[in-house]
């Protein structure tokens, strides 16, 4: 099959019946997904802005998926890729799985997927970091999981029950790098990020299609 396309991608993530708070970031990932995208293809580099978008809309679909989906025994972004996968959909498998904040935390991870990941993966990676229900700074960002999760226990669980300031800063050192090397190939500084609304003419395409199935 072939990467979804905005409407496809939007009835994927419509099938999973998520909540409105799901729906709002996954949108806000999408959007500023797609505008670094637009804007490195404007610089004259190829990217996969289709990719990009859908990987984006659909990163965090192993948190609505049903409970009892083997998917969502998987650590987070490993479920979504899974999921995807088996819906046909494995060239978006890399681009989900490794958007997680937390696996800037794994040192080797770390260093194997800085030197290899595409530029379709810094694309939604980043764009996870800059958005949580709508689009932030990386300094409110982390200032958010900062309050959501004020102790730090990482032993193996798929979601964090915690995170101390020493891995705190370690994550943030290493999304400074992404936001530096993605912003400079979009030619554009953090401030200047924003989202390229896209999503919601194609959420309001995939209902109706929904309701005249």
């Amino acid at each position: 099959m072939t990467v979804p396309g905005r409407v496809e991608s939007a009835s994927l993530l419509l099938s999973l019946d998520p909540p409105t708070w799901f729906v709002r970031h996954a949108r806000a990932v999408a959007e500023v997904a797609a505008f670094l995208a637009a804007r490195i293809e404007a610089q004259g580099v190829v990217v996969d802005r289709r990719l990009v978008e859908t990987a984006a809309l659909l990163h965090d679909v192993d948190k609505a998926i049903p409970a009892e989906d083997p998917a969502r025994g998987l650590p987070h972004g490993d479920g979504s890729a899974a999921w995807l996968t088996r819906r046909g959909y494995p060239e978006l498998a890399r681009a989900v799985a490794n958007h997680p904040v937390t696996k800037l935390l794994d040192g080797e991870h770390y260093r194997r997927w800085a030197a290899f990941a595409t530029r379709e993966e810094r694309i939604v990676a980043y764009a996870d970091k800059r958005a949580g229900q709508r689009l932030e700074s990386l300094d409110a960002r982390f200032a958010g999981w900062r309050a959501r999760y004020p102790r730090i226990d990482t032993g193996g669980d798929r979601r964090v029950a915690g995170l101390d300031e020493a891995s705190v800063e370690v994550m943030r050192r290493r999304a400074a790098r992404l936001e530096a090397d993605v912003c400079r190939a979009a030619g554009i500084t953090p401030a200047e990020v924003r989202r390229l609304r896209w999503t919601g003419p194609a959420l309001h395409a995939a209902r109706r299609r929904r309701a005249a199935a």
